[in-house]
């Protein structure tokens, strides 16, 4: 089949691999997410984008178009790494056309939700990595947007802002975000899923690291004796109610996951992660966090348990609500592209949400993309390209 330049444009971003990491401590935490970016740098400027800005350092690309009508910017944001969750070593993308659910790997029966795409030509892997669509379709979608506005400076549109940023995946895509460069005043990411889905509310976040300390001895005379770190670990997880978690949640359900555990009779560490749409509901879930460890050590006695909270992002609903110009306008134009819009409540955050919390209200965009953080992620590539067509007349003056 012959693809669209957009799909093309898809197609040779997925190939490079943009893995950030939750360890290196670095901005950006890998390097090898400046190969997007410098090949975004390169196309902008083959594109005849005379505005384009690249922070090197912190690996954040800017650019700008100017409009041919005196109204105010708008900007558009998308993310070129893929989540360290599943590899993106070696991508090989695969066309399923015409869905129907023959597909060894993708099955209506494990993923409902491509009930809906039967009959679509589909883009996924072989399983061994993920797609990248989490937020190359973004990127690529953006891309066109920018490409379409160069080559029809005729079509009426506002001035153009656009951003690509570095480590979303790992919380921390809009840390070296620099407002000053990036020239509009409020902006869309463009980093969701299925499309005709505007998301404007998001959790509150938080993580949570959960220290014990224990007391070894020998276990023939332990008896009122030992204290044993990863029995006080369990026994802290099992505090935490058990219908309050990721896999037992939903839509605005909070919950507490635990990420990660190790240890040993000495001494134990529990990793979690707390999130709640609700700001009262996530500070009580903060605080119950601490009373489990109080409660643990009044058992086994003070400083057996130690805990750490760090506020990771915010809602952005509550400034959003005075924003919601740009939420109509997103309906407006899906409407005229055929479905009905609607808007669902993010169960994780995006760099709008920070970005909205420093000024630049931003909602978040449909891209097309499924499955995000899994070997089985797809993408549309009918809702890509409408996706596309959002962006292109979010612009239209």
């Amino acid at each position: 089949m012959a693809n669209s330049p957009l799909i093309e444009r898809f197609l040779r971003y997925v190939k490079i691999d943009t893995q950030s990491s939750e360890t290196s401590g670095k901005h950006p935490s890998t390097s090898r997410q400046k190969n997007l970016a410098k090949l975004l740098v390169s196309e902008l400027k083959e594109m005849g984008v005379a505005d384009v800005d690249y922070d090197e350092e912190h690996c954040y690309v800017y650019a700008s178009i100017p409009g041919n009508k005196p109204m105010k910017a708008i900007g558009f944001i998308a993310h070129m790494d893929t989540s360290p969750a599943v590899s993106d070593t070696d991508v090989k993308p695969r066309f399923i056309e015409s869905y129907d659910d023959s597909d060894p790997y993708l099955k209506t029966a494990d993923f409902p939700e491509l009930k809906k795409h039967i009959g679509e030509t589909l883009i996924a892997t072989d399983t061994r990595t993920l797609l990248g669509a989490d937020d190359k379709a973004g990127v690529a979608e953006i891309m066109n947007l920018v490409e379409y506005y160069m080559q029809h400076s005729e079509v009426p549109h506002r001035p153009i802002a656009i951003a690509f940023t570095p480590d979303e995946e790992i919380g921390e895509g809009s840390e070296f975000f620099d407002l000053a460069r990036f020239h509009a005043g409020e902006a869309y990411t463009v980093d969701g899923g299925d499309f005709g889905i505007v998301e404007y509310e998001n959790f509150n976040a938080a993580a949570a690291t959960v220290k014990i300390r224990g007391k070894s001895v020998h276990p023939g005379s332990a008896k009122n004796l030992m204290i044993n770190a990863s029995v006080v670990a369990a026994e802290f997880n099992a505090l935490l109610p058990a219908d309050e978690r990721p896999e037992t949640t939903e839509m605005y359900e909070g919950f507490y996951m635990l990420e990660k555990m190790s240890g040993s009779v000495e001494e134990a560490e529990l990793i979690y992660i707390i999130r709640d749409h609700d700001r009262e509901k996530f500070e009580a879930r903060k605080a119950f966090i601490e009373s489990c460890a109080a409660t643990l050590n009044e058992r086994y006695g003070e400083g057996t348990v130690s805990v750490e909270l760090r506020d990771q992002y915010y809602n952005m609903a509550s400034i959003m609500k005075d924003h919601m110009e740009l939420i109509d306008r997103a309906y407006t134009v899906i409407r005229e592209l055929g479905d009905e819009p609607q808007s669902l409540p993010i169960r994780g955050g995006t760099d709008g949400a920070t970005l909205t919390w420093r000024g630049l209200p931003c909602p978040n965009l449909c891209t097309g993309g499924y499955n995000y953080h899994s070997r089985y992620e797809f993408a549309s590539v009918p809702e890509m390209e409408k996706s596309a067509k959002l962006l292109i007349g979010l612009a239209r003056a």
